[in-house]
């Protein structure tokens, strides 16, 4: 084998001349000399040459041999683009404004999607901000290559919270692949139809099915786009607001005890009561009631033994919120019905919960009112979110491995490589 040929095989490059092989003891690194071969030196599409001579001479990072860090060399030509004006020529073993090479990036991306952050940086001894940039770049290079909204037909719709102080990223996914199809940051009519932009027209014409939460931004954004879609209030936010109603009644009825207890029994002084002491059940419910979350939101199947003696406490000394319990577990059930059934069944649930004298549930019944149409068309046609909470829990798990990247673009980048069907692979494998 030609020693040219052998290094390319190495470096993982191609279309590339290597001149030089260097070795720097001193820094102990090795320094290849390069160049594009003749059909590429100096010229990108419809770009002519603007620099006389040989250019600027730079150095990109390679993969490292074995324990030795590889650097390329090269004189940079820069070319005036009718487009983009005068930038540097492209170069073969490198993308556009980067500073690694194209084996380089594809390594660490490769690693960012499977290891941690620090497995990461260790081993290509990087910053973690260079690790986002990397990822941004080989995403924009795999979604040139693939269509990502091809077949698109069902989709589901969320927003999670990436960062305190009200961070959000929309997301969208396919119902029937689970793949990551679209992301951008923000919540709102305006950032989601940008999604029904790139989709455009006809796309969104063959959208049949859309999943959501309740949010009205949503509702509003899916209707102008794609108004012969059936759109289905999720089932697992349903669910969901059933809960966040149970834990307010809970929350008062621990505030009710607390304040009978100051009410009607005197405050205790130090030490232990002496044995004749009257009982104190007020006080008691105050200490309980707070180890009652699991059991009142868990699923009646799902709880443990222990869990099951303070449910039939909560039924025993406070009926107000069992009742809340049973409501919760009712349109949990409701859910779960036949379509038929579930049409009586949820007219039958709101009358109840107007009617409990729970505030909270008095308030959620407004809002299963509100979307009884799109909880019933859930129903009915299987519609549900689950697919889309199983990405947003992947996606939380990425933000933490993401911290410290310098933009949501990055955290996007990442997201969709891991989780949009178009992992990266290494280089040298297909």
């Amino acid at each position: 084998m030609r020693a040219n040929s052998l290094w390319r095989a190495v470096l993982g490059v191609d279309k590339t001349v290597i001149e030089d092989v260097l070795f720097d003891e001193d820094a102990e690194m090795v320094v290849v000399a390069v160049r594009p071969v003749a059909r590429q030196r100096g010229r990108c599409g419809r770009c002519r040459g603007y620099d006389r001579g040989r250019g600027e001479r730079r150095r990109w990072r390679g993969l490292d041999l074995g324990t030795i860090q590889t650097w390329l060399e090269a004189d940079t030509v820069r070319v005036e683009c009718p487009v983009h004006g005068v930038v540097v020529a492209d170069v073969p073993w490198a993308r556009h404004d980067a500073g690694h090479t194209r084996a380089f990036d594809d390594q660490v991306a490769w690693l960012a999607t499977r290891t941690s952050k620090t497995a990461v940086t260790q081993l290509m001894r990087v910053a973690w901000r260079t690790v986002g940039a990397i990822i941004t770049r080989v995403w924009a290079d795999a979604d040139a290559l693939v269509d990502r909204f091809d077949g698109l037909r069902r989709i589901g719709i969320d927003e999670i919270s990436y960062r305190r102080g009200q961070s959000y990223l929309m997301v969208v996914i396919d119902h029937d692949t689970g793949r990551l199809v679209w992301s951008a940051p923000g919540h709102s009519v305006a950032v989601l139809q940008g999604f029904f932009d790139i989709l455009g027209p006809e796309r969104c014409a063959a959208i049949t099915h859309v999943s959501a939460d309740g949010a009205a931004y949503i509702a509003k954004a899916v209707t102008l786009n794609c108004p012969d879609a059936i759109r289905g209030a999720d089932p697992f936010h349903v669910v969901a607001w059933a809960n966040e109603a149970l834990g307010e009644a809970r929350h008062q009825a621990w505030r009710d005890a607390r304040a009978l207890a100051r009410a009607t029994e005197p405050k205790r002084g130090r030490g232990r009561p002496p044995k004749d002491a009257p009982p104190r059940p007020a006080g008691e419910r105050v200490k309980k009631l707070p180890g009652t979350r699991y059991a009142l939101w868990k699923n009646p199947e799902n709880l443990t033994d222990k869990q099951r003696a303070k449910l039939e406490w909560v039924a025993t000394t406070d009926p107000r919120l069992y009742r809340a319990y049973q409501l919760k577990e009712g349109l949990r059930l409701i859910l779960q019905m036949p379509y038929h059934e579930a049409v009586e069944a949820i007219d039958r649930w709101i009358s109840s919960a107007r009617r409990c004298r729970i505030p909270a549930f008095v308030k959620l019944q407004r809002t299963i009112t509100a979307q009884r149409e799109a909880i019933l068309t859930a129903i009915q046609h299987g519609l549900s979110n689950g697919r889309t909470e199983s990405v947003n829990t992947k996606i939380r798990l990425l933000t933490r491995i993401a911290f410290g990247f310098k933009s949501p673009e990055a955290l996007i980048a990442l997201a969709m490589l891991s989780l949009g069907g178009h992992r990266p692979a290494l280089p040298g494998r297909s």
